[in-house]
């Protein structure tokens, strides 16, 4: 698709990350809207919250931004999505962690197993990585937006998961072309089954699958706790992604109407880090009313001893050596201030109780 074009973006709220853009020509607008796809369930609230958002643009930018949502997978999974961004089939893509890996895999270092234990320390070191990381991406031909978070994610199963033998008993989705998590898994004596994004469901009823790790607003809104009823209450690692723009489309957008979107997105990302914690609660009451169960862990000490082994392992494999180290170093940091924090209330509250028993 030639002539320029003007692309914009709306984050959404919930389980994955949504874009929207719109064409110019010649800073005006091209007579078609530009496409942007995402696994976002159409009809969905982030599928709605996209289009109102998309509507907002329209009006901000006088008329400029026109924008094809094809949602809920339509475009294929994310890898299908990147591949057709490059051939200009499409313009930008909500890309949740699985698909930044596709395209650098320093973005594995997201969604490493119990590497981190909330999401304030995980977002103070996705912060101290993110200049890293946005060069990255533009190296490879995209530009960076804002950041996403669609929850932690849970292992979801067709039987109770309480040990780690259960587990390794279990047939595991693995996203189709990660050959690196593949060969990881059977290096821990686990099941990893291939398969696309969108054949979850299918993998599910056909038998092919029994696990899945994915986020509680994801196993809500695409009803596959419907078909996985048990929730293991260990919680693995937190689903990051970015919403990206190809960078010859990014270039050719007006440079005012990018800070405004750059601006807004800004908003959007900060409302998400805020809300997107008490949303995943809010969706494993809602399952558990409708049948979910979740499974507590027979011995956490295992499972955390697993998982970090895992981590561990993936140093200088799936994850590039310079950005696993900085994402400890950043880790370790944030541990030893929270610990400093914790010593210097109590040293705190000591002398207060201190002074007032002098009273």
């Amino acid at each position: 698709m030639r002539g320029s074009r003007l692309s914009t973006l709306k984050r959404w709220t919930g389980v994955f990350l949504v874009l929207s853009l719109a064409p110019v020509a010649g800073w005006k607008a091209h007579a078609a809207p530009l496409k942007l796809a995402t696994l976002v369930p159409e009809g969905s609230i982030w599928d709605k919250d996209l289009r109102s958002m998309s509507d907002e643009w329209k009006r901000k930018t006088g008329g400029r931004v026109s924008v094809r949502i094809y949602a809920g997978g339509v475009a294929g999974g994310e890898t299908d999505i990147l591949r057709k961004m490059r051939i200009g089939q499409l313009h930008a893509g909500a890309i949740t962690v699985v698909g930044l890996e596709a395209i650098d895999p320093g973005f594995a270092v997201l969604g490493m197993p119990l590497f981190y234990e909330s999401y304030e320390e995980f977002l103070y070191v996705l912060d101290g990585l993110a200049p890293e990381l946005k060069a990255r991406l533009e190296a490879k031909g995209y530009a960076f937006v804002s950041w996403g978070h669609g929850g932690w994610v849970r292992f979801f199963s067709r039987a109770p998961l309480r040990r780690i033998e259960d587990l390794r008993k279990q047939k595991i989705f693995v996203t189709a072309g990660s050959d690196d998590i593949v060969a990881l898994w059977k290096e821990n004596g686990f099941k990893p089954v291939p398969l696309a994004q969108t054949d979850i469901m299918t993998g599910f009823q056909t038998g092919m699958i029994d696990v899945l790790g994915t986020t509680p607003l994801a196993a809500l809104s695409l009803q596959w706790f419907r078909q996985a009823s048990y929730m293991n209450e260990v919680g693995l690692a937190p689903l990051a992604g970015a919403t990206i723009v190809n960078l010859r489309d990014w270039n050719e957008i007006d440079p005012a109407d990018r800070e405004i979107m750059l601006r807004d997105a800004e908003v959007y990302e900060k409302r998400q880090r805020e809300t997107i914690p008490e949303q995943d609660q809010i969706a494993v009451d809602e399952m558990s009313r409708r049948g979910l169960e979740v499974t507590r862990s027979e011995d956490p000490k295992e499972w955390n001893e697993t998982a970090r082994r895992i981590a561990a392992s993936m140093r200088g494999k799936s994850v590039p050596q310079e950005i696993y180290d900085a994402a400890s170093k950043l880790r370790d940091e944030f541990r030893a201030s929270k610990k400093e924090q914790a010593s210097v209330g109590a040293r705190a509250g000591a002398q207060t109780a201190t002074a007032g028993a002098a009273r």
